[in-house]
């Protein structure tokens, strides 16, 4: 396995454990399960075995904390992402055109709803990986060195008087973004600097804003 410059064998102890992403992994996982068939990319077991591999081989290839740098790690993380990101843009497509066709996978108020959450929260997943992943290089490189032009600012990187030395954000703050991003359907208090964050947080304020105005839409029909 080869190391990219800088990396190191041993674990950082300012390195953040890899246990929150992967539970995230594993909850969008879940969500795909269920999906209705109309609205899942393949099979039911299709896109869970895959990211589960690529999951088992992030953990066995760097378990515990997120410390080292490899070119092998980074083309696994990258690939999970992409698979996440590919089945819920899939997804989010044929939920859309399911509603706008009156379609039978919301057909109803209860299979609406379930439908609708579970492709909503998996944008969610998948967008909060994508900038935990691309910021400042992934949590490896973050871990090792901070970069001085952040692509996501954070407040307290902003106001480096309200956080402890040394800090930075982990996973749990880029699903805070994701969300945050998915419900205001715009920046709250992280600002994107770099030209793929703005993009990424705006497509996925779009997704999320078309999401929720044809859901409530396809709501009021449904329960008329």
């Amino acid at each position: 396995m080869r190391r990219e410059p800088g990396s190191g064998a041993a674990e950082r102890p300012d390195a953040e454990t890899r246990w929150p992403m992967a539970a995230a992994v594993i909850v969008a996982m879940g969500l795909t399960v269920v999906l209705p068939d109309d609205l899942r990319l393949g099979r039911p077991w299709m896109l869970p075995v895959i990211s589960g591999l690529l999951l088992l081989a992030l953990l066995a290839g760097d378990p515990g904390r997120i410390s080292r740098r490899t070119t092998e790690l980074r083309v696994a993380s990258v690939a999970l992402i992409s698979v996440l990101s590919v089945g819920a843009i899939w997804s989010t497509v044929q939920l859309v055109d399911d509603i706008l066709d009156d379609g039978r996978a919301t057909d109803s108020a209860g299979e609406l709803l379930q439908a609708s959450a579970s492709v909503w929260l998996c944008t969610v997943i998948a967008c909060a990986l994508l900038y935990f992943e691309l910021d400042g290089g992934g949590a490896a490189a973050r871990a090792e060195r901070m970069p001085r032009s952040p692509d996501l600012a954070f407040p307290q990187q902003l106001n480096p008087g309200v956080a402890p030395d040394g800090w930075r954000p982990h996973f749990i703050d880029y699903l805070y973004l994701g969300l945050t991003n998915a419900t205001a359907f715009s920046p709250t208090d992280v600002m994107p600097l770099a030209r793929w964050a703005k993009a990424v947080m705006s497509l996925q304020a779009v997704t999320s804003l078309a999401i929720t105005g044809l859901v409530v839409a396809r709501a009021v029909n449904v329960l008329r």
